[in-house]
């Protein structure tokens, strides 16, 4: 797949002098490759050990590879998300600004500590981590016996215990769909096969997004996409969280966008797509400022060799140069 043309923007509404730490003057986003290519984007993951960003496209039910180097894009994962042959009623269909598309691929991509990909399979309702040798390893599929809903975003904590959110939006019909199992949305941990329950969200009026640790993992965050709010959590020292507090709230701005994805850089600004754009967030909870964006972003994760690149997913891939390296996932 060919390289962008090249096209940038720059916009950054400027919310408090702190973001000028964060947020060099004058920087533009660039579109890497452009959305003719793709339909619907998410997941993007810097892989620290080859040097290159993976991210999925959730209709074309791919992982795609991304090369610094040459610029160029190639498949990285077919069937990433869907297995399965019979495809009717699979994937909730959404409109990805020009026609309506099926959702049935892998959502959030993320690296363990070992350096394997780890992702979620939206469609099987898995999560997923894929060897070396190519095998796929089935990680969670059910609770309780009863199947996940569309497994979504996914976080590992330093110690390998996996994290994730459950809401049923790659289900058609989401929690109407009649293939609901379970009586509410997830966060869950994964630590080793043991998989527990962290926070249950009920009803229509919230589900849970992205999610992220704060550097020293004091502080465990979940985006609410339907409430726009972003919640903050304190993490114990067996792995459970507790005392979960709204961080900061998005609603008063009817802009396009809303919480989705979801990093944190080694500051501990948080840094997650919201109304307009994304929204850059002081550790206190403070809204610095916006990174203004023409399309609606769904996801982005820190890379390039200094960590310093922000790489958003959307209708497209696009990148923006800061001052403050992120937390990549992966072996040290």
């Amino acid at each position: 797949m060919a390289a962008a043309q090249n096209q940038e923007w720059s916009l950054v509404v400027r919310l408090n002098p702190a973001i000028d730490d964060i947020v060099p003057a004058g920087a533009k986003v660039e579109t890497m490759v452009g959305g003719e290519n793709f339909s619907v984007l998410e997941g993007p993951v810097w892989v620290k050990r080859g040097g290159y960003l993976l991210f999925s496209d959730m209709a074309a039910n791919v992982i795609y590879k991304w090369s610094p180097e040459d610029g160029k894009v190639s498949v990285f994962l077919p069937y990433s998300g869907w297995t399965g042959t019979d495809d009717f009623d699979v994937g909730a269909q959404i409109e990805n600004g020009y026609v309506l598309v099926t959702i049935v691929g892998s959502n959030g991509v993320t690296v363990d500590p070992q350096g394997r990909v780890v992702f979620n399979a939206m469609g099987d309702r898995q999560i997923v981590r894929l060897e070396e040798d190519g095998r796929r390893t089935v990680l969670a599929s059910h609770y309780q016996g009863k199947r996940l809903n569309s497994t979504n975003d996914l976080v590992f904590k330093s110690d390998g215990s996996l994290y994730f959110t459950d809401p049923p939006s790659g289900l058609r019909g989401r929690e109407d769909s009649p293939k609901v199992e379970l009586p509410f949305k997830g966060v869950y941990r994964l630590n080793d096969k043991d998989l527990q329950l962290l926070v249950e969200f009920r009803g229509k009026e919230s589900s849970p997004n992205g999610l992220a640790f704060s550097p020293d993992e004091k502080y465990f965050y979940v985006n609410d996409i339907r409430q726009k709010t972003i919640i903050r959590y304190d993490v114990q020292p067996d792995g459970k969280v507790t005392n979960g507090k709204v961080f900061i709230d998005m609603s008063s701005d009817k802009s396009r966008g809303g919480p989705d994805g979801m990093k944190v850089d080694q500051k501990g600004n948080v840094y997650c797509t919201g109304p307009g754009g994304v929204w850059i967030i002081s550790p206190e909870g403070r809204h610095l400022g916006t990174i203004l964006t023409q399309t609606q972003i769904t996801n982005l994760a820190f890379g390039g060799n200094d960590g310093k690149t922000l790489y958003l997913t959307g209708r497209g891939l696009y990148r923006i140069r800061l001052k403050v390296p992120g937390i990549i996932p992966g072996p040290a």
